[in-house]
């Protein structure tokens, strides 16, 4: 039986990376049903294009389990965020394709009647707003740290250890990490304070996080490459982070073909 959501929230899955788990986030869909589905930005990685771009049948999976549930009446929204930023100059012209509505950002009522800001949130990455030559040069030695985190993991799983992301690790023990994250979490829930919403649901920095900030409450849906993870909300209004590779003991060290359902 499929779980039954309101709303759900999903971002960062850098289609088109040899790094994505798409197969797990089809899972996670075709196991769900819900009202509306947040894609809150780098759905698909327009940076890699030009250099290592990957593509199998499990991308082409996700993209079937999307389109069908936008056909099959769920309120499909993609937020464009710095990957995917080429989908930014549609914006003016409000497309809807295969039923899936494009948005700068977007308003989200809770049944609760909380209103909660969501976008991808890179307009609030100094780096990226203002050295991208910089944010290109982190997305290439964050692309190495998951080739490390690949090796890391085969000799864990030879040990009998579970899982552990050696990348999201490093983040928190590099104190300057550490900093820019949490600037970046105190910007994030200041703009929603400025705008007079309850709280705000981003991504881009691939750390899920749910916290109180001065009274806005701040969500980070994590990502579809390390953690893979989803925000939810329930149809008590009740908002939950759910990660979905830990939940069912996925391992990340095999593929999942699309006939795997």
């Amino acid at each position: 039986m499929r779980a039954r959501y309101r709303t759900v929230f999903v971002s960062d899955v850098h289609l088109g990376t040899r790094g994505s788990r798409c197969d797990f986030l089809a899972d996670f869909l075709r196991a769900s049903a819900c009202d509306t589905l947040y894609l809150v930005g780098d759905i698909v990685d327009g940076w890699r294009l030009k250099k290592s771009w990957h593509w199998d049948g499990a991308h082409d999976e996700l993209l079937r389990v999307i389109v069908g549930m936008a056909r099959g009446g769920t309120d499909v929204v993609y937020i464009p965020g710095n990957h995917d930023e080429i989908f930014r100059a549609w914006l003016p012209m409000q497309l809807e394709i295969a039923g899936i509505r494009l948005c700068q950002d977007a308003v989200h009522v809770t049944v609760d009647g909380r209103r909660l800001l969501v976008m991808h949130g890179d307009e609030f990455d100094s780096v990226v707003r203002y050295a991208k030559f910089l944010a290109l040069l982190g997305d290439r030695a964050y692309g190495g740290a998951l080739v490390v985190n690949r090796y890391f993991n085969l000799m864990r799983r030879r040990l009998g250890l579970p899982y552990r992301s050696l990348s999201a690790w490093l983040k928190r023990q590099v104190k300057g990490a550490v900093k820019a994250i949490d600037r970046f979490e105190l910007a994030l829930a200041a703009e929603a304070r400025r705008r007079g919403l309850d709280g705000v649901v981003c991504g881009h920095i691939h750390h899920a996080e749910m916290r109180d900030i001065g009274g806005v409450l701040y969500i980070n849906d994590g990502d579809w490459v390390e953690s893979c993870t989803a925000l939810v909300e329930h149809d008590d209004g009740r908002l939950e982070l759910i990660d979905w590779a830990e939940r069912n003991r996925l391992s990340f060290m095999q593929r999942r073909l699309p006939q795997d359902a």
